[in-house]
């Protein structure tokens, strides 16, 4: 696997990039959002927030209009309204400064794993609630034959919910099939994803909250 180490510290970067390369991981270190942008594809990006020329969010947020590579952000604001924004631009997950690096190993190979098996419960074929059509292998959604622009990990969250409309999808499972249950972050993260969605579809009541248990995708009216 070749990971993207965005990191301006030098004495955090070095020992992270050669523990990393004896795991088997091929690293590149840019200490720049500019060298970030600049460098190839990579299989996994791991990026630092706070860079000296690009504020991280920006470059996380490029990254994604680019391609779907899995994101780990890494910060030591540890401020939450960091960790929305970054989920809702669709970073896969975040560490927050000091961390240590089995806690790293273990993060890479769950969203790893993820990426690979995308969303578990999506049918082989397309979806449709109302005016809402969810193309799965396509993986594309479309509202009034308008294209939605999901991150995504909002797809596989609206893909999951379009195959089991009507029906309360508890959090448990949504855990389950789009993270394998493997999420180590804050439990707000689908209430992140699930508020992006919202806004996304222009209606908040296409997708209901039934309190402490999950979620349900209906159309409105």
């Amino acid at each position: 696997m070749r990971i993207l180490l965005v990191e301006d510290e030098h004495a955090i970067a070095e020992p992270l990039a050669e523990g990393l390369a004896r795991e088997g991981f091929e690293v590149t270190h840019v200490d720049t959002g500019a060298g970030a942008l600049a460098a190839p594809d990579h299989d996994l990006v791991l990026l630092d927030l706070r860079l000296p020329d690009i504020d991280g969010i920006d470059v996380a947020r490029e990254l994604r209009r680019r391609s779907a590579v899995p994101i780990i952000m890494t910060t030591a604001r540890g401020e939450e309204v960091d960790i929305v924004v970054g989920l809702e631009i669709g970073a896969d997950d975040y560490l927050v400064k000091p961390f240590g690096f089995r806690q790293l190993l273990a993060r890479i190979r769950a969203v790893s794993r993820r990426a690979e098996a995308g969303p578990a419960a999506a049918d082989d074929g397309g979806l449709a609630v109302g005016r809402l059509e969810v193309d799965v292998p396509g993986r594309l959604a479309r509202l009034e034959g308008r294209e939605l622009d999901l991150t995504p990990r909002e797809f596989d969250l609206l893909a999951l919910l379009a195959s089991r409309p009507g029906v309360v999808v508890e959090r448990e499972t949504i855990f389950r099939e789009l993270w394998g249950g493997e999420w180590y972050g804050s439990p707000k993260a689908i209430d992140v994803h699930v508020g992006a969605l919202r806004r996304k579809l222009g209606d908040p009541a296409w997708i209901e909250t039934s309190r402490s248990v999950g979620f349900r995708l209906r159309e409105p009216g």
